[in-house]
């Protein structure tokens, strides 16, 4: 007896064209794993197991496609940097610690679209005036943040440079570091940077917030017995922050 034929997956509701995102989050996927020339709407239909005619629903065509690429990659990475460096700091070793939050969040800064989008320019002029505009808008604001924590304008700008051609370095290079190496340098990074050292809170904040714990260090203390020993009758408020 033959057993019953298999029927193909159906596609939810709406699906049948897939959406502007969809599309667009399959070329990113195809641009990071193979280069630009990887990025064809054949492909990607069958990727997203919709009919190519469906892409032209969302995109006039390839070119549109590639341009929604570069605005994505503009307004994350190029934008979150300017966004990061403008950002309230006590100190500018807090500031620079900021920015840096850019190189260990994905979701501030995209290290491999970075490196598709510069790979990219190799073998398109226009992708080439990109690079250099989003280039001179991050160097513009690190300098300014720089100005703004008391550096003179020619000193900032080669601080500028030093620390943001660090990272493209580390991005085109495909530097890879373990997490504990990488976080050890970081204090030793800012200040070569900023020409001082960090202060250790600078530093704890800046773990906290990149979920990372330094071997050795004490475990967060647990507040929940705490909380549950507060009187049902006073609603709960938040701790002022510290201004330390």
């Amino acid at each position: 007896m033959r057993g019953k034929k298999k029927l193909a997956p159906r596609l939810p509701a709406g699906r049948g064209r897939g959406s502007p995102e969809g599309w667009l989050g399959a070329a990113y996927e195809c641009l990071v794993d193979g280069g630009v020339d990887a990025v064809r709407v054949m492909p990607l239909a069958k990727r997203l197991r919709l009919s190519r005619t469906s892409f032209y629903w969302f995109y006039q065509d390839r070119d549109a496609l590639l341009a929604a690429l570069i605005g994505r990659w503009r307004a994350k990475n190029t934008g979150n940097l300017i966004k990061q460096s403008e950002l309230y700091a006590e100190s500018l070793c807090e500031a620079i610690l900021n920015v840096f939050d850019c190189w260990l969040n994905a979701e501030l800064f995209d290290s491999r679209l970075e490196f598709a989008v510069r790979s990219w320019a190799q073998q398109s002029a226009a992708v080439a005036r990109e690079i250099k505009a989003a280039d001179a808008a991050r160097l513009g604001a690190l300098q300014t943040m720089l100005i703004r924590h008391g550096c003179a304008p020619h000193p900032a700008d080669v601080r500028a440079r030093t620390i943001y051609l660090t990272q493209i370095g580390y991005i085109s290079m495909k530097t890879k570091e373990d997490e504990v190496s990488r976080m050890n340098r970081i204090g030793e990074y800012v200040a070569i940077f900023a020409g001082r050292r960090p202060r250790q809170r600078d530093l704890d904040r800046f773990f906290a917030r990149n979920h990372y714990r330094p071997p050795g260090a004490a475990a967060p203390r647990r507040q929940a017995g705490a909380l549950q020993r507060q009187s049902n009758a006073r609603p709960l408020t938040s701790p002022r922050p510290s201004t330390a």
